[in-house]
C-alpha cells in the first residue's frame, strides 16, 4: 500500500486527543493544554460531543470505557450502561401487543447512564473541577456551534413528526419552527441551563471537588433532573416507531438506585498483544472471539486488500457473531460460558468450519450444557431473515438513512501515560421526545432486549442491555493503544479489520483508517426490527472491481458503498519511549486527532 495519507500522522510526546468531531477533540486537548490529565480530557470531550453530536448521543445515554490508570497500573472497564427498570418485564410488554420492544420512545428507554458515568470518572481518576470539565459543553449549547449537514439534514427530516408527535423535540431540534441550515449556528439553552444547574449544585455544595461532582450526580439522579423526567413521564403517552402510543417504565426510584461501576477488563493474546475489551453486557467479546478464530489463518501472507483476507475475515466475523446473537448477556443475571468461547481449542474448532465458499447458515457453537441457546438463536435467525418491515434504530454510515442514531468515540493519553478510550451512544434526538426544559431526550437501549424467556437477553429488571457498545486496549511490550468506532454491529467489525492490519501488515494508524473497509450484515442485528440478511456483506469500492467479482464467486451477496463511507475509528497509541501518535477517519469528514 501507499504511505500516502489523508492526514498527518499525529505524534509528540505532551498529549493527544482524538474523537468523531474536531470540536471535542480540540476541547479535549486544550484540556491537557492546561495541566488536566485524560481523564480530565476525556469528560471533556464527552460532554462537548453530547452538544455538537445530538443525533448519535446525549445526557441520558450510555458509555462503555476502557481506560489505563498510571496511578493505580490498571486496565479498567468503567460501565455506564444502565440497566431496564423495575416495571420493565416481559408480560407489561407483551400485554400491550408488543413482539418486539420498539426502536425509538418511551418503551425502549433503560436507566439513563452516560451524565453519571463521566462524573465518576471524573471523581476518580480527574483532577480538574466540575466547572471546569463543563464548561465548554456549557458554552457550546448556549453561544451556538456550526451544525453538522447530518444533523440539520436529521432534524429536517424528521421536523414533521416532532411538530405532530414529539413537541418538546420541535421546541428544542426546530427553533422558530423551521430546522436549522446546514454550518449555521445551532443553540440549545435548555441543555446549557441544565448543565449549569448541575455545576451550580455542586458548586453550593462545597469548595472540594470531589464533593462537588457528588453532589451534581446526586443532583441528576434525585434532584431536577430526575424530577423533570418523571414528572414528563407521569403522563406521557408518545407514538414510536411501531406507530402506536405507550407510556414509559421508567420511575424515580430507578433513577435514585442506580449508579455507574468499574470491573476488570476481559482479555486475550493474539500475536503478542493482549487485547483488552468489555464484558459480555456489551458486543467486546465478539472481538476477541474472531481474533482467536482467527490466530489459526496465515494473514500475514494474505494481501490485506485482497478477496483471501475479505472472505477469511468475514467468515470468522459471521462465526464469532453468531455465539454473540445465542450466548451473550449481563454475566450479573446470566452464565456466560466466555471461558469456553474464548479457549484456543475452541477457536481452533470453530475456524475449521471455514471453507472456500461463504457460509449462508446461522452456526453458534455447541456449548455443553448451553445448546438450547444455540437452537434459539438459530430459529430466531430464521423467523426473522429479511425482516424489512421498519428501518434499524442504529445506522452505520453516510449511505444508510440521515433519520437512525448511532455512536461517537473519543481517545486520550496524556504525558503521564494515562489513557482512555469511549464509546459513548444513546439518548439520539431520533430516540425519544426531549424532557421538557432539560433539553435531551431519554434513550432507546431496552429494544436489544427480546420478549422472550430464558435468554441472556431477556427483558428483565436491573438486567444491562447487552449493547454493541465497544472501545478496545491494547498492548505489547510497553506499547499501549487505544481505538473504537461507532457504528452499532459494525463497530467490532471494522475494529478488527483495522487491528489486523495493524499487527499482521503494519499499516500505520492513519493508513488503517484511510484503507477500505467492510462487514457483513449475515448475523441477527442488534436493533429493530432486528434483521437478518444472510449471506450479505458490504464493502468499499476502493478493493476494486476484481475482489468484488471473486468475492461473488464464493457466494458472497456483494453490497458496494462509495469509498470512505463505512467506519469512523480513531485511534491513539503510546510507543514505550513514550512517544504518542493519533489518527481519525476521514469518513463524514468530521473526526480529527489533535496532539503535540
Amino acid at each position: 500500500m501507499s504511505d500516502f495519507t489523508t492526514r498527518p500522522e499525529i505524534r509528540g510526546s505532551f498529549g493527544v486527543a482524538t474523537s468523531t468531531h474536531w470540536i471535542a477533540s480540540a476541547v479535549g486537548f486544550g484540556v491537557l493544554e492546561k495541566g488536566g490529565n485524560a481523564f480530565d480530557a476525556a469528560v471533556a470531550t464527552a460532554l462537548t460531543l453530547q452538544v455538537v453530536e445530538p443525533h448519535l448521543n446525549g445526557p441520558a445515554g450510555d458509555m462503555p470505557a476502557i481506560f489505563h490508570s498510571v496511578t493505580t497500573g490498571k486496565t479498567e472497564v468503567l460501565c455506564a450502561q444502565g440497566p431496564a427498570p423495575a416495571g420493565a418485564t416481559i408480560a407489561h410488554y407483551t400485554d400491550q401487543g408488543l413482539k418486539l420492544i420498539p426502536g425509538s420512545g418511551l418503551l425502549a428507554t433503560v436507566i439513563p447512564g452516560a451524565f453519571d458515568g463521566w462524573m465518576l470518572m471524573l471523581r476518580d481518576h480527574g483532577t480538574i473541577g466540575l466547572r471546569d470539565a463543563m464548561q465548554p459543553a456549557i458554552d457550546y449549547a448556549r453561544d451556538g456551534h456550526p451544525i453538522l449537514p447530518r444533523v440539520a439534514n436529521t432534524i429536517a427530516g424528521l421536523a414533521d413528526y416532532f411538530a405532530r408527535e414529539w413537541p418538546s423535540s420541535a421546541a428544542v431540534w426546530t427553533p422558530g419552527g423551521a430546522a436549522p441550515a446546514p454550518h449555521s449556528n445551532f443553540k440549545n439553552p435548555d441543555l446549557a441551563d441544565t448543565y449549569e444547574r448541575l455545576v451550580l449544585t455542586g458548586e453550593a455544595a462545597s469548595d472540594d471537588r470531589v464533593a462537588q461532582i457528588d453532589a451534581a450526580r446526586a443532583e441528576w439522579r434525585e434532584g431536577f433532573v430526575a424530577d423533570a423526567i418523571a414528572n414528563y413521564l407521569a403522563d406521557a403517552h408518545v407514538m414510536d416507531v411501531s406507530e402506536e402510543k405507550h407510556s414509559g417504565v421508567l420511575s424515580r426510584d430507578d433513577m435514585a438506585g442506580w449508579s455507574a461501576t468499574y470491573e476488570p477488563t476481559l482479555t486475550l493474546e493474539y500475536h503478542g498483544w493482549t487485547v483488552h475489551k468489555t464484558h459480555a453486557w456489551s458486543q467486546g467479546p465478539v472481538m476477541l472471539q474472531a481474533l482467536s478464530i482467527l490466530k489459526n489463518a496465515d494473514l500475514a501472507a494474505m494481501d490485506p486488500l485482497g478477496a483471501d483476507f475479505v472472505h477469511v475475515v468475514i467468515e470468522a466475523m459471521k462465526l464469532a457473531y453468531a455465539d454473540r446473537e445465542a450466548y451473550y448477556g449481563d454475566p450479573a443475571h446470566s452464565e456466560i460460558p466466555m471461558d469456553h468461547l474464548l479457549s484456543d481449542a475452541y477457536g481452533t474448532e470453530r475456524f475449521a468450519l471455514i471453507g472456500a465458499a461463504a457460509s449462508q447458515e446461522q452456526r453458534p457453537g455447541r456449548v455443553p450444557g448451553f445448546e438450547h441457546l444455540a437452537d434459539a438463536y438459530v430459529a430466531r435467525a430464521a423467523r426473522d431473515f429479511g425482516a424489512r418491515n421498519a428501518a434499524p434504530q442504529e445506522p452505520t454510515m453516510a449511505h444508510l438513512t440521515e433519520k437512525r442514531g448511532d455512536t461517537v468515540h473519543l481517545d486520550v493519553i496524556d504525558r503521564w501515560g494515562n489513557m482512555v478510550a469511549a464509546t459513548p451512544s444513546g439518548g439520539w434526538l431520533q430516540s425519544n421526545p426531549v424532557i421538557p426544559g432539560l433539553g435531551f431526550p431519554l434513550n432507546s437501549r431496552a429494544q436489544m432486549f427480546w420478549l422472550e424467556d430464558g435468554l441472556p437477553t431477556s427483558l428483565a429488571p436491573g438486567r444491562r442491555p447487552r449493547t454493541t457498545l465497544t472501545p478496545s486496549y491494547a498492548e505489547k511490550d510497553g506499547a499501549q493503544l487505544v481505538f473504537g468506532t461507532p457504528g452499532g454491529d459494525q463497530q467490532d467489525q471494522w475494529n478488527l479489520i483495522w487491528f489486523l492490519r495493524f499487527v499482521h501488515h503494519g499499516l500505520d494508524l492513519q493508513q488503517g483508517m484511510d484503507a477500505p473497509l467492510f462487514h457483513s450484515m449475515h448475523f441477527q442485528g442488534s436493533f429493530y426490527p432486528r434483521e437478518v440478511k444472510t449471506g450479505e456483506m458490504m464493502l468499499e469500492a476502493g478493493f476494486g472491481e476484481e475482489v468484488v467479482r471473486d468475492l461473488r464467486d464464493r457466494g458472497h451477496i456483494v453490497t458496494v458503498a462509495d469509498q470512505w463511507t463505512v467506519g469512523r475509528l480513531t485511534a491513539a497509541m503510546r510507543h514505550p519511549d513514550g512517544a504518542l501518535q493519533a489518527a481519525a477517519t476521514p469518513r463524514l469528514m468530521q473526526a480529527y486527532a489533535v496532539g503535540r
